[in-house]
């Protein structure tokens, strides 16, 4: 991979370590994607997107993105590495981290949400933080039994505790339900053995990618085109992504808090249409200040049915999450938990 030179690294061999397995998972899963491109007939290539934090001063990323194709509705793999070696008085040394999101095109090709990251502290403490959840429009319970197995086969000791946070997490209190079908979550992870937790996050990210390709070539090759109604139920679960990840998930809140030079990548999350309406008719359903946070959601999105998640639209749901919590901190108390919640923002400051 290369490496722009207006981008400064973390010095830590810890963090170098970290950047060269994140990157490893990248360049794995970005091969794999367009592998299966190919092999259903469709061959595309994932675009190479740079971003800086503070101008490169302090790290940034670099993101493989994919949209409106046959195969995919909108997929980012995003590595990035955030460091304050410059800046002695902050807590937190280095954050490396790889997170991705893949929407296939078809309704019943499951999407995916991978995420494994590394922090380390001003002195030199750190930890893990690991997660991957399948996540089906339409669930299938042969590809769900699938990638909980390939998880619990590389990870049989933290399994039960995995799936407890993940469950925790992913959980949709207004909804009474949970966003995906199969969650596995370690976070704030550390043992006594570094050389070991750095394994098992590389053999929970390889599993988790490896699982997901398998189930997307064989969910796709030869598979009849989408109806009508398979499509409504995909468009109203892409509605329930977006209302999770902007409401919910503390991981997308802490980014858009600590800084706005990634907020295009960060909102590489959603998908490319949701219906807005079915947005709007859930803002009753949340508690306190959280319904303003729904209705300035809504706002953001351009008109039409379906209401299409454009560039503009990213940014201005961007906008919004962060003007709301900024101004309802107190609301970052309803967000997800899945037992442990870091001091991300605190960290970074």
């Amino acid at each position: 991979m290369v490496r722009s030179v207006s981008r400064t690294f973390a010095q830590s061999k810890h963090a170098a370590r970290a950047l060269q397995l994140v990157e490893s998972l990248q360049r794995r899963f970005v091969g794999g994607l367009e592998r299966v491109s190919r092999r259903v007939g469709s061959p595309a290539t994932l675009s190479a997107v740079e971003w800086l934090r503070d101008d490169g001063t302090h790290g940034g990323g670099e993101r493989f993105e994919i949209g409106d194709t046959p195969v995919f509705d909108r997929g980012s793999v995003n590595v990035s590495q955030v460091h304050y070696d410059d800046l002695p008085d902050r807590r937190l040394s280095s954050a490396t981290a790889l997170s991705t999101i893949i929407h296939p095109r078809h309704p019943r090709a499951p999407s995916v949400h991978i995420h494994v990251s590394w922090t380390e502290m001003r002195d030199g403490s750190g930890y893990w933080r690991v997660m991957a959840d399948l996540n089906p429009s339409i669930p299938n319970d042969q590809d769900r039994d699938a990638f909980a197995d390939a998880l619990r086969r590389v990870a049989p000791d933290h399994w039960d505790d995995a799936t407890a946070q993940g469950d925790r997490y992913f959980y949709i209190p207004a909804l009474e339900r949970h966003r995906g079908v199969c969650h596995f979550y370690l976070e704030s992870y550390r043992s006594d053995d570094a050389d070991a937790d750095e394994y098992l996050a590389r053999r929970v990210g390889e599993a988790a990618i490896e699982t997901y390709l398998e189930i997307l070539e064989h969910t796709l090759k030869g598979i009849e085109p989408s109806t009508a109604e398979e499509r409504d139920q995909q468009l109203a679960y892409h509605t329930l992504y977006l209302f999770q990840v902007l409401t919910l998930d503390r991981g997308t809140t802490s980014g858009l808090l600590i800084h706005s030079d990634n907020d295009l990548g960060i909102m590489g999350s959603l998908p490319s249409h949701v219906d807005r309406d079915l947005l709007a008719s859930w803002s009753p359903e949340v508690p306190g200040p959280q319904g303003e946070l729904v209705d300035a959601l809504v706002d953001a999105l351009p008109p039409g049915s379906p209401a299409p998640v454009t560039l503009e639209a990213k940014l201005a749901l961007a906008t919004a999450v962060r003007q709301h919590f900024q101004a309802h901190p107190e609301a970052l108390e309803l967000q997800a938990s899945g037992g442990i919640v870091p001091p991300t923002v605190a960290n970074h400051r």
